[in-house]
């Protein structure tokens, strides 16, 4: 049986980049804080981008318009991607933390693109 999608928070993708935030921003309180405005900074503005860009192409009225803010969601994860590969390599991140963000992202990049599918 198919629910009704009648809110952003309804779409399985904004739930699932929705946790990532909360779990990224969790870890990001172990960084250097000499970090704070740096790499912390730009991984915060990437993964809110996320989620966020999911909920306003919700709200877009067209196809289109609805795509490009999906588009723009896989940017910010792929940014997100790069990110967490820098803090992994500068041990800000152990190993495994870095393989469940990084499965996560994966599972939400299939599940934005599924969005883009449904619009075509």
């Amino acid at each position: 049986m198919n629910q009704k999608i009648h809110s952003f928070t309804d779409l399985i993708a904004w739930q699932k980049a929705h946790i990532l935030v909360v779990n990224v921003y969790k870890e990001l309180k172990l960084f250097p804080k000499e970090e704070q405005y740096g790499l912390t900074s730009q991984i915060k503005r990437a993964v809110v981008s996320i989620s966020s860009n999911i909920a306003e192409g919700f709200s877009r009225r067209t196809s289109k318009d609805k795509k490009q803010f999906y588009y723009i969601s896989l940017g910010s994860l792929t940014e997100l991607q790069n990110e967490l590969l820098i803090a992994r390599d500068l041990n800000y991140i152990k190993k495994e933390v870095f393989i469940y963000l990084a499965d996560k992202t994966i599972e939400i990049s299939r599940l934005i693109n599924g969005l883009i599918k449904s619009l075509d």
